[in-house]
């Protein structure tokens, strides 16, 4: 008879591990709630210039219209975590490369932040 009230109460999850197991996720799921604004405002920082990119041929346009360009879409999707002035913009064979890298931060618990860089180019023939 021993032997089996010990094995029922062996079984399962103890309340602490169970605790620490919801602690874990919470902060997963916290820190992806966190960065999920900052991959998607990069996602629309890529859809500008590539936007751009397809609009325009290289021929017809020169850098300043280049940036000319990214501004209206900057303003249209609310970018703040790159300036247009920041891209680099260079002719290249006969046609623009636009570069944009940066690095961006969001807070995550107290005084820790998440630091991610971006780096994106895109061809403008």
């Amino acid at each position: 008879m021993q032997h089996l009230s010990t094995r029922a109460q062996q079984r399962g999850a103890t309340t602490v591990g169970m605790l620490i197991i919801v602690a874990i996720l919470g902060l997963g799921l916290y820190g992806v709630i966190r960065l999920t604004p900052v991959y998607l405002e990069y996602y629309e920082i890529i859809r500008a210039m590539e936007s751009v990119a397809k609009e325009n041929k290289a021929e017809d346009i020169n850098p300043a219209q280049i940036r000319s360009a990214l501004e209206k879409h900057w303003e249209i999707e609310d970018i703040k975590s790159l300036d247009v002035k920041d891209m680099e913009i260079k002719k290249v064979g006969s046609g623009y490369e636009m570069h944009a890298a940066y690095e961006a931060r969001t807070p995550f618990i107290a005084n820790v932040f998440w630091a991610i860089e971006f780096d994106k180019t895109v061809m403008l023939n």
